[in-house]
């Protein structure tokens, strides 16, 4: 059953939104239309997607908590064999996104929500059975993977609260949507430890209900749009726009850290620090490791509002250089052992990386609707870019545990990692300055920005 919600005439009512249908006429951008019926169901469906998105986030990273809780003699896996348990989990969801975009467009972002908040039940149930059974490594390893699902979650609702709001106002929804899930990893990271103090099943166990009434919110409470639907044809032509491969690559570096760092850090902490201080709530141990992804999480709708406010390639530049610092950071308090100047550096990096996030995903939809010859094509492209630079971007996510594993085996410390990521900071800088903040650029590719960059 389909829903018409039209711009309402002066003086009269607006019209109701009804729960769990497709909406045929969406149009935030008129005024009268947002005030009126448009910012109270976008702000509802915002609501609900940030619940759903949340527990993705959540399902999608526990292992970097589990891992670290594994009796080592019940589960004798290498130091290498713990950083591909969390590291995998974050390649299939990067490869996940894409097809979770397009799910959207064909589905509904209500609908799919329902589906996507439902397959989180598969990584649930694929570690209570890795914890019980304690099948061999690959087994727990393929099992593992499954929590690639979560990720998934996050390109699907994006793209979808991304039709919802007004292009004036899409750095800060999209900024706490992101901010909404991403926190999901702070969460699970500091009440996981708590729960499987009883046991390490009820690390999977502890969703299902939460799950579940997810999916149950998303059928009672979201909408589908017609707007979002988008014949695969037309989605796909945003793969031949430079600018969604540019985006992809800066995304690399700002959400690729974030995940990346978020799914090391409580083993890195662990094996670099492990005087690093801890509190006890009964026999359940609390590391530092929380703070990190809950620092990246609350910077991120800032750097989206501040985006908005300054534009996107400004805050996108600002945050690769301190980025840089925090590498640097990192670097010098190892080799020194300074755990203060340790637990700074790795703050300094998910602030950034955080703020970062926020900054690049604000300018995509700014890029293509300077870009793009109507607001309808920009929307759908800006979309489908939203999912493909997820995507890329979430692969860095994989790239950095190996990275740092890798570093480990060769030279017992992960200096030599981080000498790479400040590289990769730099040269993300420089493609920053050099595609969206060189005036020259500005003038001859995208004019309606020469003054207010992406």
């Amino acid at each position: 059953m389909s829903t018409t919600l039209t711009p309402p005439v002066a003086g009269a009512a607006a019209a109701p939104a009804a729960k769990g249908r497709w909406i045929t006429d969406w149009d935030p951008e008129d005024e009268t239309f947002w005030a009126a019926t448009g910012r109270k169901v976008a702000r509802r469906n915002l609501i609900f997607s940030i619940f759903a998105e949340h527990l993705g986030f959540s399902v999608w990273t526990i292992w970097s908590v589990v891992v670290v809780a594994l009796p080592a003699t019940l589960f004798p896996y290498s130091v290498d064999q713990r950083f591909w348990l969390v590291a995998l989990p974050n390649l299939i969801g990067a490869l996940m996104r894409i097809p979770y975009t397009f799910a959207v467009t064909r589905l509904g972002g209500r609908t799919w929500t329902m589906i996507s908040a439902l397959l989180l039940l598969i990584p649930i149930t694929g570690l209570i059975v890795a914890v019980t059974a304690r099948p061999p490594y690959w087994v727990v390893l393929m099992l593992a993977a499954t929590a690639g699902f979560g990720g998934g979650n996050f390109a699907s609702s994006m793209t979808n609260i991304s039709f919802f709001y007004p292009e004036k106002k899409k750095g800060a929804a999209l900024g706490l949507n992101a901010a909404g899930g991403n926190i999901g990893i702070s969460t699970m990271q500091l009440f996981v430890p708590v729960v499987i103090a009883g046991g390490l099943v009820y690390g999977g166990l502890m969703w299902l209900p939460l799950v579940l009434g997810a999916a149950v919110c998303a059928y009672f409470f979201m909408n589908n749009l017609a707007v979002t639907k988008t014949p695969f044809k037309a989605q796909f032509a945003t793969v031949k726009r430079l600018h969604t491969w540019v985006m992809s690559f800066l995304y690399i570096g700002t959400f690729g850290s974030f995940l990346g760092y978020s799914a090391v850090f409580p083993l890195v902490l662990k094996l670099e620090f492990p005087e690093a201080p801890t509190a006890h709530l009964g026999a359940a141990t609390i590391t530092l490791a929380f703070a990190g992804p809950l620092i990246g999480s609350l910077t991120r709708p800032v750097g989206g509002w501040l985006s908005d406010k300054v534009g996107g390639a400004r805050v996108t530049a600002g945050c690769f250089v301190l980025m840089g610092l925090g590498s640097f950071g990192v670097i010098t308090a190892v080799g020194a052992h300074n755990l203060p100047m340790f637990l700074a550096s790795f703050a300094l990096l998910f602030a950034f990386a955080g703020a970062g996030n926020g900054s690049t995903y604000r300018m995509i939809p700014a890029i293509f609707a300077a870009k793009s010859p109507d607001l309808v094509t920009a929307k759908r492209e800006s979309a489908a870019t939203l999912g493909i630079a997820g995507a890329v971007g979430a692969a860095g996510g994989f790239y950095l545990p190996r990275a740092i594993s890798d570093s480990y085996t060769a030279t017992g410390g992960i200096s030599t990692a981080f000498s790479w990521f400040f590289v990769m900071y730099a040269v993300c800088l420089f493609v920053t300055w050099w595609c969206y903040m060189r005036r020259r650029v500005l003038v001859a590719q995208v004019p309606s920005l020469a003054h207010a960059t992406v």
